[in-house]
């Protein structure tokens, strides 16, 4: 992965093997951070030619840094029913979103809020990869993640281990803001300008709008997702 964020979230995950440093790379209050991360976790730091960190960011922005990281095992689809989930977990569920820039945005936002995992579509979906663990900025190196080839399927799994299936649906009558259902929440977006699929709505124990007040139509999928991450999240810690 590449960046001066991601790299240092590499490190601090313990999934980084060795940081490479572009030759001439501008020394800055990020890179010593990065730097010095690395020494007392005995990460190796290697100076290598800006080439060769050009050639593993393949187009990426990479401010002269990149790390090499042992990949996060991910979590089975078996897993959702059968972990030992806390009491108030939430759980981010994302049906359909192709574009990886956002799906990175929303496991950044997951993990920033403290959420349990994040859970996505197998096919026709955006992929736990590259470029998505780079948008992330390194979430995806802490937060629990899993791709299941259907997400009705993972949603009666995850309702077996106690959770209530949130959908967020600009149509429903009743918002994010009202009172909480108690315990363990799965919070379902779906793509932009799509919404939740069919099947998926049909799983939701109930559907929940964020309500707007100004003129436009709708949010980006990850401003979305943060706001009613961050609702639940706080709110689940203080019941």
């Amino acid at each position: 992965m590449v960046g001066r964020r991601p790299a240092l979230e590499a490190v601090r995950s313990g999934r980084a093997t060795e940081v490479l440093v572009a030759r001439g790379a501008r020394s800055t209050s990020a890179l010593r951070e990065l730097v010095e991360a690395a020494g007392v976790l005995d990460v190796p730091v290697l100076t290598v030619p800006g080439e060769r960190i050009e050639s593993l960011a393949d187009g990426a922005l990479h401010q002269g840094v990149a790390a090499r990281v042992n990949p996060p095992p991910r979590l089975a689809e078996a897993d959702l029913s059968a972990r030992d989930w806390a009491g108030d977990s939430v759980v981010m569920v994302i049906d359909g979103v192709t574009d990886p820039h956002n799906l990175g945005a929303l496991a950044r936002t997951a993990e920033a809020a403290g959420a349990e995992a994040l859970i996505t579509r197998r096919r026709r979906s955006a992929h736990l990869e590259k470029v998505a663990l780079k948008a992330s900025a390194g979430a995806l190196l802490h937060l629990p993640a899993a791709e299941v080839a259907n997400i009705p399927r993972a949603l009666g799994l995850l309702k077996e281990a106690g959770f209530w299936v949130v959908g967020l649906d600009g149509s429903a009558g009743k918002t994010v803001f009202e009172e909480a259902p108690p315990g363990k929440i799965a919070l379902v977006l779906g793509a932009e300008g799509e919404g939740l699929s069919r099947l998926v709505r049909e799983k939701c124990d109930e559907l929940l709008a964020i309500p707007l007040r100004g003129k436009v139509a709708s949010l980006n999928v990850s401003v979305a997702a943060g706001v009613a991450v961050f609702s639940y999240a706080v709110r689940g810690k203080e019941r």
